[in-house]
């Protein structure tokens, strides 16, 4: 059974208004929309998305080295020209990062890199720094795992909102599930007072996870108190498959309706980290516009 834990909504990371999720347009207000794009020119990205927002990495998503900006001019150079451009920025932590392993050769260099990465996202005046929540190994328990989520949070200095994102496949993960999500939750909150630790629903990775999307927002704030990112994000495969591989807005297998009510509902900005580059995002984010209520 799902317990319910409701925790302080989130803090605006530095020099960034709490409402920046929206923007009211001629007396409309929309939410922000935008895309994962190539971390080299992140704001020459949402321009040629027509993005209101831009997630990206911060050196190889893949591997252990220290954070870095790619932009020219670095963290301060960014965060002037975002705020310039009125574009908000998400920071992806690499997908190495395992912080509720027992594994200490994989757990604590996870905690070093994901301090790293909150560090530089708040120097570069992100919105939110999102971490996958990992996993313990084949035969381990998961209350370890949460443990570990809990002592990383009391040892985390969270300079922005650090959003955990729930993940696709794996029986021993931490955020698949919503059950799991529940004892996460539970674990996080007792180490956070001050609510910096938020969460990022994404569409596909509920999908193949075996979550139903048509309440999914509705038990996912009954366990959190909150939504602060979606990734929206359909599916290449069938619900419960544990398998993440996104696909264009209203191509692959989730219900195209369900995918709006989930936006919708959430009431969060937004990240499609769908196929396609430039014209592929540019049309998916067309196609939310045109469906979303005004």
């Amino acid at each position: 059974m799902l317990k319910a834990t409701i925790t302080r909504p989130s803090l605006p990371p530095a020099g960034r208004d709490p409402s920046d999720g929206r923007r009211t347009l001629v007396g409309v207000t929309t939410l922000l929309l935008g895309a994962h794009v190539d971390q080299a020119d992140p704001l020459a990205e949402a321009a040629a998305r027509g993005a209101d927002l831009v997630q990206f990495f911060l050196g190889d998503p893949q591997g252990w080295r220290a954070p870095v900006v790619a932009r020219e001019g670095g963290a301060a150079a960014l965060r002037e020209a975002a705020r310039e451009d009125g574009v908000a920025l998400y920071v992806h932590a690499p997908y190495v990062i395992n912080v509720a392993t027992t594994n200490n050769r994989i757990r604590i260099p996870s905690r070093k890199l994901l301090q790293q990465h909150v560090d530089l996202a708040a120097e570069v005046g992100a919105a939110g720094l999102v971490v996958h929540g990992g996993h313990v190994l084949k035969d381990g328990d998961p209350a370890a795992g949460f443990d570990n989520w809990r002592k990383t949070v009391e040892r985390l200095d969270a300079k922005v909102p650090v959003l955990i994102e729930n993940t696709a496949g794996g029986d021993q993960a931490m955020a698949r599930r919503l059950d799991a999500v529940a004892r996460l939750w539970d674990a996080v909150a007792a180490a956070d007072p001050d609510g910096r630790i938020g969460f990022c629903l994404d569409t596909c990775h509920a999908h193949a996870g075996g979550e139903d999307l048509a309440d999914v927002v509705d038990r996912l704030k009954a366990v959190t108190g909150r939504i602060d990112l979606v990734h929206c994000n359909d599916s290449k495969d069938a619900a419960g498959s544990g398998r993440d591989r996104h696909e264009a807005l209203g191509r692959g297998q989730v219900d195209p309706e369900q995918l709006v009510a989930v936006v919708a509902a959430a009431g969060a900005p937004v990240v499609v980290e769908t196929p396609g580059g430039v014209d592929g995002q540019a049309a998916d984010l067309a196609w939310l516009r045109e469906r979303l209520p005004g």
